[in-house]
């Protein structure tokens, strides 16, 4: 277990630290100018020594990505299962939903400040609208490849629809679900960063790096950039822990030792 345990960890560690390594080989080895790319530690000393500024842009930054998210994924799955369940539906939303992401997010973000206003709701749409179209394109895919046999055998032995879908039909569509959470997650900071360039009427993590760019502070516009990426790599890690807890099976198949152990009782002769 501790194996198993320092190879999932560790592995995406050392993974990050040989990025960053590189990083500084490449800065180091081809005497790339300060003002094209920073070191890695002049980068986040630009974030640690400006935390006090930083740390509150950071906050709303994760805030509205965690809006955003619970929307998105909230639509993404009631669409989902609506559309699988009835199909004059799946025909009417699908290619709306379809059409609804060939829209280019920068060009719904002004409308959406012209008719929300500058706060913080045009960006938890913005948000949202990014996050719910693979939620809801692999809760329908989870729920439209159900095993039909498994279904039928329920229903003769004398399952209603609700049962049936509440303990064959929803398990079966976890493991998509949660591959539409995971490409969400990675997703979602994406959008907020978009919502407050153009959206934001105040300060934001995303005007913060703008602001760096404009007086040629590098350093910073890197720093900020890694920030944004730790949040989305953070959000993705907590989707990526919740699925563990839900989905066991897809990791154990057979009961653990000890519990096997204390149900098979050996009766000598």
């Amino acid at each position: 277990m501790r194996r198993r345990l320092l190879v999932n960890v560790g592995v995406p560690v050392l993974s990050i630290v040989l990025l960053i390594a590189l990083w500084e080989a490449i800065v180091v080895v081809f005497h790339v100018a300060p003002y094209i790319a920073p070191r890695p530690l002049q980068a986040m000393r630009a974030v640690t020594s400006n935390w006090s500024t930083l740390s509150p842009l950071v906050l709303g930054t994760i805030r509205e990505t965690v809006y955003g998210f619970a929307c998105g994924a909230a639509l993404g799955v009631g669409l989902g299962v609506v559309m699988a369940k009835v199909g004059i539906l799946q025909r009417l939303f699908y290619p709306v939903i379809v059409l609804s992401q060939a829209v280019p997010i920068i060009a719904l973000a002004l409308p959406l400040v012209l008719i929300l206003g500058f706060s913080i709701t045009p960006i938890v749409v913005v948000v949202a609208w990014i996050v719910f179209f693979p939620v809801a394109v692999n809760v329908l895919d989870g729920l439209s490849h159900v095993d039909a046999d498994l279904v039928n055998l329920a229903r003769v032995y004398g399952a209603s629809r609700w049962r049936t879908f509440l303990q064959i039909e929803i398990p079966a569509a976890v493991t998509p679900l949660f591959t539409g959470l995971k490409i969400g997650a990675t997703y979602a900071v994406t959008g907020a960063i978009i919502g407050e360039i153009y959206t934001s009427g105040g300060q934001s993590l995303a005007l913060y790096q703008e602001h760096a760019n404009a007086n040629f502070n590098v350093a910073a516009v890197y720093g900020t950039t890694m920030l944004m990426t730790a949040i989305g790599i953070t959000w993705f890690l907590l989707v990526l822990g919740v699925e563990v807890l839900v989905t066991p099976w897809q990791r154990r198949t057979v009961a653990r030792r000890r519990w096997r152990d204390r149900s098979v009782e050996v009766t000598p002769n």
